[in-house]
């Protein structure tokens, strides 16, 4: 039987990563998170605490469950914080990943690892799989040198790419679609750039697409993303009009009024080919995820 750890469980694709896979009996799947309990706890969802940055933990949890596969959903995501933590965000998008490559090479398990479109400087996006990386925050080298080790590490591996993930999941950090929905309601003004451009991506897109690179026994690298480019800007006037909101709440602003801590490359977006036909993959488009994340808060009783 295939066995599959899920690191990052308690994250929005970990969560939806989790519900996937417990669909399917011919998996044995074991979730895990740093923290010490599950979302999922009342549910029948094996579980384990792990934090990947402990070298010792990692060993023992993957030597005694002996994983087919390891998907790593887990990652500090916050661009400007780890512009500011950097200790602490190489320790997690870096040395996170060296200590599960190094518990996989002895137990024969290969890698599924997600990755940014940060990677890129925004100056020539759209990127297909074969475009050379060059990061212009530290969030984005570090995600590259995560990408790095696990090309050099001769354990069976595959990197998935995405951008803008957004969905809804228990107790998840705030994601762009949820910010906007949020404020929105509060009858809060909101700012949105409409100069950094690229393709929002459901998080069912991206799930489904690590998924689908385990059963289909892929390896290397895909870039998974919604089918339809926007900027920041035009994607919170399609989440107002989806959620019935007030559009005349969001203004339009340039990057540069934003003065964050980490520079965005303002022009991404992925070509995608390779995961249409390698996996089968058709990403929806804005309407069609915003839909989607609408029936999800109402199941939720967030509607």
């Amino acid at each position: 039987m295939n066995r599959i750890l899920i690191c990052g469980s308690n994250g929005l694709l970990g969560q939806r990563l989790a519900q996937m896979l417990s669909r399917k009996t011919e998996y044995e799947v074991l979730n895990s998170s740093h923290h010490r309990t599950f979302v999922f706890d009342h549910q029948l969802f094996d579980y384990a605490q792990l934090d990947i940055t402990k070298k010792g933990d990692v060993k023992s949890l993957i030597s005694s469950f002996r994983p087919t596969v390891i998907m790593n959903a887990a990652a500090a995501t916050n661009v400007d914080w780890c512009e500011t933590h950097r200790e602490q965000a190489w320790n997690i998008n870096v040395v996170g990943v060296e200590n599960l490559i190094d518990a996989a090479k002895r137990a024969g398990a290969k890698i599924i690892h997600v990755s940014t479109d940060y990677v890129f400087d925004g100056q020539g996006g759209p990127y297909a799989e074969d475009d050379r990386p060059n990061p212009i925050s530290y969030y984005g080298k570090a995600k590259l040198a995560g990408e790095n080790a696990l090309r050099i590490s001769g354990v069976p591996f595959a990197i998935v790419r995405a951008i803008v993930v957004f969905g809804y999941g228990i107790n998840v950090k705030s994601n762009f679609a949820l910010w906007v929905i949020e404020n929105l309601r509060s009858g809060k003004t909101i700012r949105c750039v409409d100069d950094q451009i690229s393709n929002p991506t459901h998080v069912n897109d991206l799930a489904l697409g690590i998924v689908r690179i385990f059963d289909r026994r892929r390896d290397g690298l895909y870039h998974v993303c919604g089918s339809e480019t926007v900027s920041r800007y035009e994607f919170a006037s399609k989440i107002a009009s989806v959620f019935r909101l007030d559009a005349s709440l969001i203004q339009k602003i340039k990057s540069s009024d934003l003065q964050q801590d980490a520079p965005r490359p303002l022009v991404t977006g992925f070509i995608t080919l390779k995961a249409e036909t390698e996996l089968g993959l058709r990403s929806m488009n804005i309407l069609e995820g915003l839909t989607l994340l609408k029936r999800e808060m109402e199941s939720a009783g967030r509607n």
